[in-house]
């Protein structure tokens, strides 16, 4: 039964308060997040800023259909995929194996220092990490290429070579993200039932099928939680990593999409086609997060999660 007006009233007497604490952040999310969802418009629209949203000629899907024979589409569209794919691989994967692995040491101060120096990377911006990775891997003066001249080696084009600046990137990546993802599947693994391990102990299981057979299925919700939010992001891509790591010697790989949006927005002052670009890398990526939530949800009821 629906609750009758004079007891909604009682309610909101009651707990008026705390109706009024949610004013500012409702006002917040309607004016920064809804608000500005009016700007799509420009994608189905020729945009003129002196005719502005409104008065700008409706073309319907005309810009899309511009976009998508574009070269530049095509390119963007795979190095993002690719990008986002072989991240998903190495970044999603590497702070769950090092979750495991600090999850065995004893040595509680060993422990704590590892995690406080693997996690400070994410407080740092890729402008910053850009800047360090150039000084270290440059390669006339980067101090990694000196050392490596130094002891007799050829200097290494870590980041002037398109095949070594894309395994760069992906490293770089990893270094960068895998603290975050550490700290969030330890905190899972800490929830595991002591007795597990007792019991797999008494059994004769040893430390790798404990992880195995015990503590793997027991974070395997995180997992696929956070497996759900990354697929989300296979066609957003980091546009200021790559932009951070980019250089005129290596173009095979960084033109993806919101580095594309840029271009053509910012550089080039076509709002229309910035916008379009966009909102189809939003709705795909909305897609890909339906579609895996579904799956996640579809082995859930098999009881695989």
């Amino acid at each position: 039964m629906r609750p009758r007006s004079g007891a909604l009233r009682n309610i909101f007497r009651r707990d008026w308060q705390l109706y009024a604490l949610l004013v500012i952040p409702l006002a917040f999310v309607l004016v920064f997040k809804y608000a500005p969802m009016t700007g799509l418009i420009i994608a189905f629209k020729n945009y003129k800023i002196s005719r502005g949203f409104w008065g700008s000629e409706w073309v319907g899907f005309d810009i899309f259909r511009q976009i998508f024979d574009k070269p530049d589409f095509t390119r963007a569209f795979r190095n993002t995929v690719m990008l986002n794919l072989l991240d998903l691989l190495f970044s999603f994967t590497m702070p769950i194996v090092l979750a495991l692995l600090l999850n065995e040491v004893k040595n509680i101060k060993f422990k704590r220092v590892n995690q406080t120096l693997l996690y400070l990377p994410h407080f740092l911006s890729w402008i910053i990490i850009g800047a360090i990775a150039y000084q270290l891997l440059g390669q006339s003066s980067g101090v990694v290429n000196n050392v490596i001249e130094n002891q007799g080696g050829n200097r290494v084009p870590f980041l002037q070579e398109d095949t070594h600046w894309l395994i760069s990137y992906l490293a770089i990546g990893v270094w960068q993200s895998m603290g975050w993802g550490t700290i969030i599947y330890l905190a899972a693994i800490s929830g595991v039932n002591p007795e597990m391990y007792e019991a797999a102990t008494v059994d004769g299981a040893g430390r790798w099928r404990k992880m195995w057979n015990i503590t793997l299925p027991s974070i395997r919700a995180t997992i696929v939680t956070l497996l759900i939010m990354n697929l989300g992001k296979v066609m957003e891509g980091s546009f200021e990593r790559v932009f951070a790591l980019a250089n005129k010697a290596t173009t095979e790989y960084t033109t993806t999409i919101p580095v594309l949006v840029y271009r053509w927005g910012i550089e080039s002052g076509n709002f229309s086609r910035a916008t379009a670009l966009g909102l189809f890398q939003s709705v795909i990526g909305l897609a890909l997060v339906l579609l895996s939530d579904r799956i996640a949800k579809k082995l859930g009821e098999d009881g695989l999660i």
